[in-house]
């Protein structure tokens, strides 16, 4: 009988980094595993501390994170994913700055709180505020006379840049030209997703480090590039992606045609209809767009109907349905399931396989109907975006008012004062992605600006990277990535009672009639206390693994008969196909000797769920449950 071959990988220290897959896929490196084992195990402030310690947005993302550590969880091989980002928002609520006691508790204590709390954590990446060099001593040179660096845009970006540059003693000064900070967080994120209070209280504890923040004030309008550059030793853009993209239609130009994010930032700074004649709806509304902003508009919109027109004029009473439209096929829409669930249950009608084909206007140019063909094909073989119709099949809609929810660009006109930062033919600026230096060395790119519109996590990640890249060009210090590691062998390792049985626990929703009436109410629940701790059970920790002793092992073959998940299976030596290092290891550890001869266990860590019955069943011990941790930190070095 033939064998098929076992192809394998030999660890490496970052292959075990690699299996804590919740936090290897985190832009800012979340150690998730390590706060929600410890929510599991009853220790919320710790799992606080855990959580907030790379990243100055915790408390927003645990409400808005598109949480790439939920979609790398290995737990979905099992059943469904560990709702991750839920279980942060359980302990940002008990613990974050949302919970302060304005009167007892000021938000530089939270900086305190995560700087002393965070020296026992298990794998702790260089995001870490510790590996900014901060500690006590830098909270006292806080209000000490640092270099002065402009942030453009307060976005996540540019809220992550100032809170790590103010750790690192700078003294930056945040330009956002709408009237509250926090970007598009705080204009673009519908009210029922992101409570203002909260995104409030997140700008206070960056600003007490003692960032200044102005607002109402746009850059190349009221104050010019130019002159920011000479105030400042650097200048971050972080402006975001703020404009809707649209495509040119027949009849697209005109009344009763609108951008989608600039809608939704109307309806945020509860702008009426006579600022704002524009966004004024008409009864029948179709949104264009399959994505996660397309359904904050139609789910905005379906709001209107249940206001007053006393109560905000924006919100008009004549609004009756609200249609939403895409390329797509329901499989293939890129909108969280969620919001294609929530935006049904609120009346959203969903039309999907559909290209918007022309907007036809009566005699006066109003909006009557708009007409789309039928999309045959989104992407090509090879997966780019390749579009494909039937012009013959035609789905023609009544409509007073169409909105662009279909992407979104940034308006960067300010740039071209100065001739020192170069364009590629395609207008975008050049930049250095190392250090994101553009070609003006003292002028930085974050977020969006830099790599398109990606996740919240994402942008706050590029915020990080851009304050290190600053602080190691204007201090002179070279930084370099450290990491110690180290495997702890736990005897006693055990698992709560049938764990692997636990179906996820999805955070309940608000009623859909009581919250369709409501641009404010909260849809998405938190967990009560009991529910976080069962659902964090579910977690199959892992930062454990099962290590195997050769010298012990007597291929009884009993962890592989004994295993529950058929992850573990006995191979000859000559069926193992690896890299360079398989062959080097079998030749420095056994000499010139016939493969066949030999057997090997062989482990399957997707199936894994870390149940110790395979180190429990070992005769000999050579099956040890070890938790491997790590610490990294960024280390300077001078030029």
């Amino acid at each position: 009988m033939v064998h098929a071959p076992v192809h394998i990988e030999v660890p490496t220290e970052e292959y075990w980094r690699k299996q804590i897959k919740c936090q290897y896929a985190c832009p800012v490196n979340t150690d998730a595993r390590g706060y929600v084992r410890a929510i599991a195990q009853g220790d919320f402030q710790s799992a606080y501390l855990i959580a907030r310690g790379p990243n100055p947005l915790a408390s927003i993302c645990g409400r808005v994170c598109g949480a790439p550590c939920e979609a790398a969880c290995r737990r979905s091989a099992v059943d469904d994913a560990v709702s991750i980002r839920a279980l942060k928002r359980f302990v940002t609520e008990k613990f974050g700055p949302e919970s302060f006691d304005k009167e007892t508790l000021k938000p530089i204590e939270l900086i305190k709180r995560v700087l002393l709390g965070g020296q026992s954590r298990e794998c702790s990446g260089q995001e870490e505020i510790q590996s900014l060099g901060g500690d006590l001593d830098s909270i006292k040179r806080l209000k000490a006379d640092g270099v002065r660096v402009a942030i453009i845009g307060s976005g996540p970006a540019g809220l992550a840049a100032a809170h790590d540059l103010a750790l690192l003693g700078y003294r930056p000064t945040v330009f956002e030209m709408e009237p509250v900070p926090a970007g598009m967080l705080a204009v673009g994120i519908p009210e029922y997703r992101l409570p203002r209070d909260l995104i409030r209280a997140e700008v206070e504890v960056i600003r007490s480090l003692g960032v200044e923040f102005i607002c109402n004030t746009q850059v190349g309008k009221d104050i010019s590039l130019e002159e920011i550059r000479n105030r400042f030793k650097a200048t971050v853009v972080a402006v975001g992606a703020k404009k809707s993209r649209t495509i040119p239609l027949p009849g697209g130009e005109g009344p009763g045609v609108i951008g989608g994010v600039e809608f939704l930032r109307d309806v945020a700074l509860c702008r009426n209809e006579s600022e704002s004649e524009s966004n004024a709806l008409g009864r029948n509304v179709v949104v264009i767009g399959g994505g996660n902003v397309a359904y904050d508009v139609s789910r905005t919109v379906v709001r209107q109907i249940g206001y007053d027109v006393s109560r905000s004029a924006l919100r008009q009473t004549n609004v009756g349905t609200v249609h939403l439209c895409c390329l797509e096929s329901i499989e293939e829409m890129p909108a969280d399931d969620v919001e294609i669930l929530e935006g049904h249950d609120e009346g959203v009608q969903l039309h999907a396989s559909l290209g918007p084909h022309e907007i036809i206007r009566d005699d006066q140019g109003a909006v009557r109907a708009i007409s789309f063909k039928r999309c045959t094909r989104v992407f090509d073989e090879s997966g780019r975006f390749a579009p494909q119709f039937d012009e013959s099949d035609i789905t023609t809609l009544e409509a007073d008012t169409v909105v662009w929810a279909i992407g979104q660009q940034s308006e960067l006109s300010f740039l071209s004062q100065a001739g020192d930062i170069r364009r590629d033919d395609l207008g975008r600026v050049e930049w250095n992605q190392e250090t994101l230096q553009t070609s003006a060395l003292d002028v930085f790119l974050a977020g969006d600006i830099a790599y398109g519109p990606r996740l919240l996590i994402d942008a706050v990640a590029s915020g990080k990277k851009c304050a290190r890249s600053i602080h190691a060009i204007l201090s002179g210090e070279r930084l370099q990535t450290s990491f110690q590691y180290v495997h702890l062998n736990l005897p006693d390792y055990m698992r709560e009672r049938d764990y692997e049985k636990i179906p996820r626990s999805h955070p309940a929703a608000l009623d859909a009639e009581e919250r369709k009436t409501s641009q404010t109410a909260i849809v998405e629940q938190g967990y009560e206390e009991s529910i976080a701790m069962s659902e964090a059970c579910r977690c199959l920790d892992c930062g454990v693994n099962t290590i195997f002793d050769s010298e012990k092992c007597i291929l009884c073959g009993g962890c592989a008969d004994v295993c529950p998940e058929l992850c573990l299976q006995l191979v000859s030596c000559d069926r193992l196909i690896g890299q360079d290092d398989l062959d080097a290891l079998l030749v420095d550890r056994y000499g010139d000797v016939d493969l066949s001869e030999m057997s090997a266990i062989v482990k399957d860590e997707d199936k894994c769920i870390r149940c110790a019955l395979c180190a429990q069943r070992c005769p000999v011990g050579a099956i040890t449950m070890e938790r491997f941790g790590f610490t990294g930190q960024w280390v300077q070095a001078s030029h």
